[in-house]
């Protein structure tokens, strides 16, 4: 059975820091880039950052690039997203999603989510 549990969320003030974390259990997780996306209030989903299968390569939203870091360890099966300097704007669900080209078929998968809210 196919698993990713978001945890880390949380009520922090601006400026303050959280480190969400993916767990995956059930599929080949170092074959997999991982995603995080997330979704504001009212809002529809927004790509945040990707990492490749061996942890090489990241890519970042322009809006949190220079805050955020995107990490894993698949000795673990688990995905990271260090958020620093949080901001109003950075409040919602976040989502980690894992994609990966198996048979010729695109397979993927979410988590749940974990509330992040910035507020003071």
């Amino acid at each position: 059975q196919v698993q990713l549990v978001e945890s880390g969320g949380g009520l922090v003030q601006p400026g303050g820091s959280l480190r969400l974390s993916c767990a995956a259990s059930g599929f080949t997780f170092s074959t997999y880039w991982m995603y995080w996306v997330r979704q504001a209030p009212g809002k529809g989903l927004e790509w945040v950052s990707v990492i490749n299968t061996g942890g090489s390569s990241t890519y970042y939203a322009d809006s949190v690039k220079g805050r955020f870091t995107i990490s894993r360890d698949n000795a673990k099966n688990t995905l990271y997203l260090q958020m620093n300097d949080l901001k109003p704007e950075d409040t919602a669900v976040y989502y980690c999603n894992a994609n990966a080209v198996v048979s010729g078929l695109l397979r993927g998968y979410w988590g749940q989510g974990t509330q992040v809210t910035v507020s003071s």
